[in-house]
């Protein structure tokens, strides 16, 4: 009778996501052996490979990727499971894994930290920066519980719990001051710095300029919302800023920070989990504390 265990299921996950026997054994905390028994266990049960192992990488077998997807659903499963020890009409308690994107965390994460350990104080918040992919990946795969990103994600398995609109500024040169503000459409025209690709933001903005994403020629790329700011002060172009962020990014810089007349590019910040995630009515409740932190912070900013 074959005996699979939770845990040649998670060493397997870790192999498969990582696709290294010794980063993997890292990620899982235990030694690179201890993790390649457990894989050939695991390969013994089932009588066959799951895995073709190479000197640098290792690559799934065809039984290797199907036993993947299936493994995750049950890992999936496991942790739904658990979060039923926490449902209750009370309010959510331990620990609580979220994931938030790199154009809202250094703006909004801090104040929802202390607003929710004043609201929620047997909570443990563990928050994780990454690009919107990751984290609905890592969501997905309940690695999260909950992931802060633009919306919409589309994604049929995810609830999306919209928390408040921002608009995007133009930021520009300090000799720029007092120049019309060109529409959006028109900064294709121009110098334009964005974000490198992978982030949702840079997306956003070639939405709003109207550039095809297959046209990088059109931009310069930064790594960072720190890095385009820096980039426009020393005169390189000008670039799209999320309103929650100019406080920070631009408060040692001599800028021009401009608001659009009309027709004002937006986003929409909110709040995304898994929709069997049986927690679903404490994260609703929860959304509504962030919402209120989130309208706060944008509610503090200049007109």
């Amino acid at each position: 009778m074959i005996s699979f265990t939770i845990k040649h299921f998670r060493y397997f996950d870790a192999l498969a996501r990582i696709g290294h026997f010794g980063r993997a054994a890292e990620a899982c905390s235990i030694s690179q052996p201890a993790l390649s028994s457990q894989i050939k266990e695991l390969e013994a049960m089932l009588g066959a490979p799951l895995v073709e192992r190479a000197a640098r990488q290792i690559r799934l077998t065809t039984l290797g990727e199907e036993f993947l997807v299936r493994a995750r659903k049950v890992l999936s499963d496991v942790e739904e499971m658990s979060e039923l020890a926490r449902l209750s009409d009370g309010p959510l308690t331990g620990t609580l894994r979220m994931g938030v994107i790199p154009t809202v965390a250094p703006y909004l994460l801090p104040a929802i930290i202390q607003e929710l350990s004043r609201c929620l104080p047997g909570l443990e918040l563990m928050p994780r920066e990454s690009i919107t992919k990751s984290l609905v990946e890592d969501l997905l795969q309940s690695r999260l519980d909950f992931i802060v990103a633009a919306l919409p994600i589309s994604e049929p398995a995810l609830r999306e719990f919209a928390l408040f609109e921002e608009d995007f500024v133009l930021v520009r040169s300090a000799k720029d001051a007092g120049r019309p503000v060109p529409r959006p459409d028109k900064l294709q025209e121009l110098k334009l710095l964005l974000l490198e690709e992978g982030h949702c933001f840079r997306d956003q903005a070639l939405s709003v300029c109207d550039i095809r994403p297959s046209d990088p020629s059109l931009v310069m790329e930064g790594s960072s919302l720190a890095t385009l700011v820096q980039m426009v002060s020393a005169g390189l172009g000008l670039t799209l800023l999320p309103e929650m962020a100019v406080p920070l990014e631009t408060r040692n810089a001599e800028l021009s920070i401009s608001r659009f007349p009309e027709n004002t590019p937006k986003r929409t910040i909110g709040m995304v989990w898994r929709k069997t995630n049986p927690l679903g009515k404490q994260l609703l409740e929860l959304g509504a504390i962030v919402r209120q932190v989130g309208q706060a912070q944008i509610d503090k900013l200049p007109a």
